[in-house]
C-alpha cells in the first residue's frame, strides 16, 4: 500500500512537471521505414500536417547527405538531420514554423543513428535527442550514447526515437527477454534521472 501511494505520489509530480514545461508543445515521434519513395513522402507529409506537432521526429528516413532536401513539409521549414552514406538509419528533426525556436548546438553522427539539438523553445532551454537504434545490441548502444553525451543531458531533455529496447516486460512481446544489458540500460536511466513519460503516464 506504501510502495503503490509512493508511486502515484511519484506520477502527481512527473504530471506536474511535465505541465510546467507547457502544454504548448506537443511532439511526435514515427519510424518510417524508409523515405525514398515520393508517395511515402507525400502520405508522411500528409500525417504530418494532420497531426500538426510542434516538433516531429523520424527514424528510419534512409536518406543520405545529399538527399536531404527530399524532406519538405509546408509549415516546417526548420528540419536538422543525420543521415547515413549508404542510406541506411538516418534520423530527422522538424520544428513548426508557429514557435519560436532557435537551435544554439547540433551533434549528430555519420552513420544516422542520432541528432541532438540544443536550443530554445518559446524563450526556454531544450535539449531535444532522437535515436534510431541498430537492431542488434540496441541496448548497449542507448546506454554508450547516454554516456557520452551526459554532460548535454540536463531537466530539460527530452529524448524520442525508436529505440529498439522494450525497457520494461510491459512494453515486449512474449519472445523478448530482459536481458542484463536491458538491466544495465534502466539503471543508468535511473542514474541519470530520466523518465520514461509514456510508462508514468500508462502504468
Amino acid at each position: 500500500m506504501g510502495r503503490e501511494t509512493k508511486e502515484t505520489e511519484e506520477n502527481r509530480k512527473t504530471r506536474h512537471k511535465m505541465v510546467v514545461v507547457g502544454p504548448h508543445v506537443s511532439i511526435i515521434t514515427l519510424n518510417v521505414n524508409g523515405l525514398n519513395s515520393p508517395i511515402k513522402r507525400h502520405r508522411v507529409a500528409g500525417w504530418i500536417k494532420e497531426q500538426d506537432p510542434t516538433i516531429c521526429c523520424l527514424q528510419e528516413t534512409h536518406l543520405s547527405p545529399k538527399d536531404k532536401h527530399r524532406l519538405r513539409v509546408k509549415g516546417w521549414r526548420t528540419i536538422l538531420q543525420a543521415n547515413n552514406e549508404q542510406k541506411k538509419a538516418g534520423v530527422a528533426i522538424l520544428i513548426s514554423d508557429k514557435v519560436d525556436f532557435k537551435a544554439k548546438q547540433i551533434k549528430k553522427d555519420k552513420e544516422g543513428q542520432y541528432i541532438m539539438i540544443k536550443g530554445t523553445l518559446h524563450q526556454e532551454d531544450i535539449t531535444l535527442m532522437n535515436i534510431y537504434a541498430p537492431n542488434t545490441g540496441a541496448p548497449k548502444f542507448v546506454k554508450q550514447l547516454l554516456i557520452e553525451l551526459k554532460e548535454d543531458i540536463n531537466n530539460n531533455t527530452i529524448i524520442v526515437g525508436d529505440l529498439n529496447t522494450p525497457l520494461t516486460p510491459m512494453d515486449r512481446t512474449s519472445r523478448q527477454k530482459i536481458n542484463k544489458e536491458i538491466i544495465e540500460l534502466n539503471e543508468k536511466l535511473d542514474q541519470m534521472d530520466l523518465i520514461d513519460i509514456y510508462r508514468t503516464l500508462h502504468p
